[in-house]
Order: structure tokens, then sequence, then C-alpha cells
């Protein structure tokens, strides 16, 4: 339309523009919770004002860039103030349903390294008991090596591994604790260079891998793995996430690129830290499964049966991983951070006019 000025409009609203570009940026960081009521009455005005600024921007036909900028600015806007904390619950479903598997798969070759690392312990272990039956109070740890196979499945057995319910209450408070600060430590241990993580992962492999081969030389192989696995899927799936996160945390530190060293950990780091978040409703299921199904023996619960469990929770935990994100109405929601923040103009492409 003729008589509208393109330059003055974006020059005398722009600071409006960005007002909010500041409010929003605050609020996706640290929730809406953290906003004063000032600034909280002052996001639901700049909200409208910017509002009003879009339709003016299309009813003028101002060049796009301008109307993608407030587009972007409009729709982030409009999920804070009409989401409202509602959206801090669907924005976390969404992160377990969409993000988390998704994050899982782009960094699938650090989990499966992590799962090398690990495994690669478990072998050493594996070949150290078979070669020398003896080593298991070197390569087992000492509430193992108390008494043998054959003692500990009688014990086990006699009970059918039902003890009082204090006593389970307890030691399910003890894996809960124990198994979260495993995970930490493997993931923190990636400022070491990744060298902590590495050797951590490594070290916890090797009992595994001993374990294993005495109860099998003792011929009760079918109670070890019905014993372990049931939890074991799940736990050692939550290990080599974290072993991944720390990972991350590595290769920031080795191949920062063109940031400085301490930028690329943070950028990493952030990402590593959703990772070990989205797995720990897993480790919570593996501790649960650990303190019930997995102390269940003969004859209250037949091993073939405790197998079974294990593959159903193995194949519903990586079906999870390998599927979750990938349907029409994940690939719309995309990513929290991501699809609905579209980047800003440089504040020269906003001053652009028709010709």
């Amino acid at each position: 339309m003729t008589g509208f000025d393109v330059q003055s409009f974006v020059r005398t609203r722009q600071p409006l523009w960005e007002q909010l570009e500041r409010l929003l940026a605050r609020c996706e960081e640290g929730g809406v919770g953290g906003l004063s009521l000032a600034d909280a009455r002052r996001l639901a005005t700049l909200y409208r004002a910017v509002s009003s600024d879009l339709l003016r921007a299309r009813g003028e036909e101002i060049d796009a860039p301008v109307v993608d900028y407030l587009n972007a600015l409009v729709a982030r806007a409009h999920a804070l103030v009409h989401g409202g904390y509602r959206n801090r619950g669907s924005g976390l479903l969404r992160f377990l349903r969409v993000d988390f598997p998704r994050l899982y798969r782009r960094e699938g070759k650090l989990v499966l390294l992590a799962a090398a690392m690990l495994l690669s312990g478990a072998a050493l272990g594996a070949v150290g008991m078979a070669l020398d039956p003896t080593a298991g109070g070197v390569l087992v740890p000492d509430m193992h090596a108390e008494r043998t196979p054959v003692e500990r499945i009688s014990s086990e057995e006699a009970t059918g591994g039902l003890d009082d319910g204090g006593a389970a209450a307890a030691f399910a408070g003890f894996l809960f604790t124990h198994n979260i600060r495993v995970t930490y430590l493997v993931f923190a241990l990636g400022l070491t260079f990744g060298i902590g993580t590495a050797a951590l992962l490594f070290y916890n492999g090797i009992p595994l891998g001993a374990l294993a081969v005495q109860y099998h030389l003792a011929g009760e192989g079918l109670f070890f793995w019905a014993w372990i696995l049931p939890h074991g899927v799940v736990e050692l799936t939550v290990v080599f996430i974290a072993g991944a996160a720390g990972l991350m945390l590595a290769r920031a530190q080795w191949a920062p690129g063109r940031r400085r060293r301490i930028d690329a950990i943070v950028a990493e780091g952030k990402d590593a830290v959703r990772l070990v978040l989205g797995g720990m409703p897993l480790l919570v299921l593996a501790g649960i499964v650990e303190a019930t199904i997995s102390q269940m023996h003969e004859p209250v619960v037949r091993y073939e049966w405790k197998l079974l469990v294990a593959g159903l929770l193995g194949m519903a935990v990586h079906g999870y991983l390998l599927v979750g994100g990938r349907s029409p109405d994940a690939a719309e929601a995309g990513s929290p951070g991501s699809g609905s923040r579209k980047a800003a103009p440089a504040p020269g492409q906003l001053s652009r006019t028709r010709g």
C-alpha cells in the first residue's frame, strides 16, 4: 500500500520484538515460573503487540524475512502464554516419547562403543575364570565370593528368594542409589577425556564375565542367566547410554572443532545430560525388576519364565528406543527447542524494504 514506510515500521517496532525475544529466551531456559509478576505481565503485553505487528506485516506485504521472524516469535510466545504449566508435563512426555529415542539413535555409535568397552571387560573376566577357576577371589566381588554357586543356589531355592518384606525394601533402596551413582559416575568421568568412562565400563564388565563362567563351570548357567537377565537387559542398556553420554563429553574435548574446548563441552554437555536423564525411567524400571523378579527363584518361579520376562523386557525397551519418535505426528511435533524456534534474521535483514 502506498504511504506505508516499511523502514520506519521496522525501526520503531524492532525494540519491542527484541524485548519479547529476550523474555522468551529466559522462559525457555528457566521456565515461566522464573519470571516475576511484572515480567509475566510484560510478556503477555508484548505477545499481543507483536501479534498485531505480524498481522500488519502480512497486510502490508513486508519482506518475507521480517514476516518469518515475527511469525516465529508469535508461535513461541503462544506456546508459553496459552500452554502455561500444562505444557511442562506435555513437554516432558514429548521428550520421553520423541526426543530421547531420537537422541539415542543419533548417538547410536557411541552407545555401541560403550557397550563394546564393557563387554570387552566381560570377555577378559570370562577368559580369566575359564583358564583359572580359582581366580574367583580376584575377579569376583567379595559379596559373590563368600559362597560357591552351589551354596548360593541351595540357599536361594530354600525360600524361593522370598525374604521378609523389610529386607526386600532395603535391598531395593540400595539398588536405586547404587545404580544411579554408577550411572552418573560413568557419565561424569567423560570429563577425563573419556579415559575414566572407558576404564569404569571395562572394570565393571570383568566380574560379569567371571561370574557367568563360574556358574557355567558349576553347571548352573540357567540359574545365573535367569538371575541376571530380567533386570540386566534394562540396566546394562542404561549403563551403555550413560557411557555414550560420557563419550560425548570426551568427543568435545578431543575434537572441539573451531570452538573453544569449554564451549564445545558445554554444547555437547546439554545433549549428554538429556541422554542420561532420559535413561532414568529405565533405571527405575531396572531397579524394580532387580529387587523383585530377579530375586525370585525356583520353586516359586521357573527359570524359563524369568528368561521369557527378560526377553519381553528387552524387546519392549529396545523397541521403544529404536522406534520412538518415528511416527508422522512425532515428526510434526519435533524437538522442544527446534521445530518451533526459527533462527532470527540479522538486524540488517529486518531493515530490508521492498524495491
